[in-house]
């Protein structure tokens, strides 16, 4: 063994040791003696198996046969799961054939990243992981079952499902993918088209045409993405059967892999012979091989986050760290698209993983002994199935690659390092996919350009401004900011850029997909400029190093000049604002000292937006304090009365402002400003004269002194595009009744911190009441 690989694997034991000990003694609390079905009542148990048929009821019944959970990922959007339609009905037939009986035990959703590619649902597509891992706990959670088969293959699906897999890791489980598509058009014929279209010189036509010859039938794109990445590190990982990553959808092989995954988690049950819980099987040392298969190929940066994720699920606390000095050490010994021009299909025919596992046993860079789904040890993963004579079979795969310009040896590998490196500097840390970016490319010093979105690169790409050596910075793009979308559409232009003998590089706060490609991009930077990084200080014509080589990303700007700017953060639309409520608490500070835990209390009752009133003398200082220790709230100032304050509010850093009234000169400088203005109106002239500078939010005020809710509807009537926040007079007893109008986004009240309270400190009551007033809202 590779004397760095012990070291780094011994460092995530001891820094593991308690959260894994506590995970253990969880799931040995778990584990039954017996099918875990025998400890539900009678009542439970008759509907858990009330729709079986005859022979599963009584197999059920009997106590002595395995129930196994299928959790399926089912859909016809994602071409790789739509293969999925049939396995649950040929899994039960297998699970027969051993006298088990298969129950599904629920669907998650999966989410095509490439339909929502830039678009405004890729903002969900990371968040999606936690809710398929819940999805799948809910499956489990009723207590049926004596192990589980998944049913996943794509970005974030197999991340969540071992999430939740791990959760009940005290069950056998064992993950059943369903093969890549046939290779449709060559990926470098694919990106020709692509660039060709960034720069107009193709149509939209051509530019579908090529892309569904590209993804063009039921299995997983080619490319070597997220997806496949998965199916790659969880073989690694033991997790599914030898060889059955990458075979073919209708292949007859696949079908067999299919029913022997089946009846092979039956054996791994307290009612089998080789009894091994996930939760055991996946220890610090199987966490380690697959950041060693995600490194040695090249795979998805998103692995950074999503193997960190799974491994913590377990008990096991990874980082970046241990990926940097892993990757020291793990040479880059596969070429596949975005790193070459062989697809998935192409690895396999050179070997697949047998040649790739062998050759990094080979050179110590894996932990043999380990437990895994076929077995104690990854020998078994230097085996490839086949069919003999109609029945499936293993023996010794390659002994050396079939294709050295897609798999490597020891020896001659691509590089000497792996393929993702983690970068560090003032900006902060992240981390680039050097495999795929030409060396000559991974080291440039060029001006900033700022972008706060990804809809504004191409434009500037179109009109010519990016034609020069720069770096692309595209911000406010994290998890907090607005889910860390994926912001593969970059790619195309950037990669015109480079075309033509640019110096190019991005840095962003948000992800790239698998597919990254040549551009050297600095991507999950953090801390997120949302959040504190120093990233919302960059401005345009700033240097930046980005040195992809010896793992620098640096803003070379003086650390004075720094000190003495101002954050910046987009605008937020007051529309997002605003439906971020329902109930938006009015505030009046009148001790600096109780502005910052008063606002943890709001948000810890799940009230994010909050108002701070110009009513008192600390209240621009208590904006501050909050905008700066509570990041999760977005903070607004209340009664701002003229360009003047709406300039300190703004400088506080207020993320949006609210007027009793309007004036021309107020509405002026909010046109003028950065942030959004939500002016009070109590007539139909005050909104049209609000709606002249191009506004459509607005607060309805004094509210109740006005008429109410039905002069508020009299108001909208004729203007359908507007929203309010109707505030004054709004109390428990009657602010459902403006929310009920659709017209209103939210309510203004000041009931959520009463002045007793907050003189007193009582932060549990104001807590309190911001929680009853979110759950009443959902009435």
């Amino acid at each position: 063994m590779h004397p760095n690989l012990l070291r780094v694997t011994s460092r995530i034991i001891e820094r593991s040791r308690p959260t894994r000990e506590a995970y253990l003694a969880r799931i040995e609390k778990a584990r039954s003696n017996t099918v875990h079905r025998s400890e539900l009542a009678c009542g439970n148990l008759a509907h858990g198996f009330a729709a079986c048929q005859p022979d599963d009821k009584a197999a059920l019944k009997s106590m002595l046969r395995n129930n196994i959970a299928i959790i399926t990922s089912y859909n016809d959007m994602l071409s790789a799961h739509q293969p999925y339609e049939h396995y649950p009905e040929q899994i039960r037939k297998a699970l027969h054939s051993v006298g088990a009986v298969g129950q599904v035990a629920g669907g998650v959703p999966a989410m095509c990243d490439g339909v929502t590619q830039g678009q405004d649902g890729m903002e969900l597509s990371l968040l999606s992981r936690e809710v398929i891992a819940m999805s799948t706990a809910v499956g489990l959670s009723h207590n049926m079952f004596d192990g589980a088969l998944y049913l996943g293959v794509c970005d974030k699906i197999v991340p969540g499902l071992t999430m939740a897999a791990l959760s009940f890791g005290h069950l056998p489980a064992l993950f059943v993918p369903s093969g890549p598509m046939a290779s449709g058009l060559p990926n470098k014929e694919k990106v020709r088209i692509r660039q060709l279209y960034a720069e107009g010189k193709v149509d939209r036509l051509a530019l579908l045409e090529a892309e569904a010859a590209s993804y063009h039938a039921p299995g997983t794109c080619t490319f070597y993405g997220t997806a496949n990445t998965n199916q790659m590190v969880v073989e690694f990982m033991g997790m599914q059967l030898p060889g059955s990553s990458f075979v073919q959808p209708d292949a007859e092989l696949r079908g067999a892999l299919t029913d022997a995954a089946a009846r092979q988690v039956t054996r791994l049950t307290g009612n089998g012979n080789e009894w091994m819980p996930l939760g055991k099987m996946i220890d610090e040392k199987v966490v380690v091989n697959g950041i060693v298969a995600l490194l040695a190929t090249g795979g998805s940066t998103n692995h950074t986050m999503h193997l960190v994720a799974m491994a913590r699920a377990a008990g096991i606390i990874i980082n970046w760290d241990d990926f940097s000095d892993i990757s020291e050490i793990v040479p880059l010994l596969a070429r596949l698209y975005p790193n070459g021009p062989a697809d998935i299909n192409h690895f396999q025919a050179a070997g697949g993983v047998p040649v790739l596992m062998r050759e990094l046993l080979k050179g110590g860079l894996l932990h043999e002994d380990v437990n895994t789904v076929a077995g104690f040890g990854l020998h078994h993963y230097t085996m490839e199935p086949w069919l003999d004579n109609g029945q499936l079979a293993w023996r010794e795969g390659a002994s050396q690659p079939l294709d050295s310009d897609v798999i490597a040896t020891m020896e001659k590998p691509f590089s000497r390092h792996g393929g993702t490196k983690v970068l560090s500097g003032n900006l902060g840390r992240a981390v680039m996919k050097t495999s795929a970016v030409p060396v000559e490319n991974q080291v440039i010093e060029a001006p900033a350009v700022i972008f706060e979105s990804q809809h504004d690169v191409l434009p500037a790409f179109e009109a010519g401004k990016l034609d020069r050596d720069c770096v692309v910075v595209v911000r406010h793009q994290g998890p907090k900011a607005n889910g860390m979308p994926e912001l593969h559409k970059l790619m195309p232009p950037l990669g015109v850029l480079l075309d033509r003998c640019f110096k190019i590089a991005l840095v962003t706060d948000g992800r790239l997909s698998g597919a990254s490609g040549k551009v050297p991009s600095a991507i999950h930077v953090t801390p997120e400029a949302y959040d504190g990084g120093l990233l919302a200080k960059v401005q345009d014509g700033d240097m930046i190093r980005v040195n992809g080589q010896t793992g620098e990303l640096t803003l070379l700007v003086d650390e004075a000049v720094l000190a003495a700017r101002t954050a910046y953060h987009p605008d937020l639309s007051a529309e997002r604002i605003l439906k971020t409520g329902p109930v938006v608490p009015v505030i009046v500070v009148n001790k600096l000292e109780h502005a910052v835990p008063m606002a943890k209390a709001l948000v810890a009752g799940g009230v994010r937006v909050l108002e701070v009133t110009l009513r008192t003398a600390c209240a621009i200082d208590a904006i501050r304090a909050i905008a700066k220790e509570v990041p999760e709230a977005i903070i607004g100032a209340g009664t701002v009365l003229n360009p003047q304050q709406l300039a300190e509010v703004t400088e506080a850093g207020a993320q949006f402002a609210i007027s009793p009234g309007l004036t021309e000169p107020l509405l002026k400088a909010a046109t003028e400003g950065t942030i959004p203005l939500i002016p009070g109106i109590s007539t139909v002239s005050e909104l049209m004269l609000g709606m002249d500078y191009g506004l459509k939010e607005f607060k309805f005020f004094p509210a109740e002194a006005n008429g109410g809710t039905k002069a508020l509807q009299a108001i909208a009537g004729p203007f359908s595009q507007v929203r309010f926040c109707p505030t004054g007079g709004i109390s428990p007893a009657n602010y459902r009744d403006y929310l009920a109008l659709k017209s209103v986004l939210c309510i203004g009240g000041s009931w959520l911190v009463p002045a007793d309270a907050l003189e007193a400190g009582d932060y549990d009551r104001i807590t309190k009441l911001a929680r009853e007033a979110v759950e009443g809202a959902k009435l």
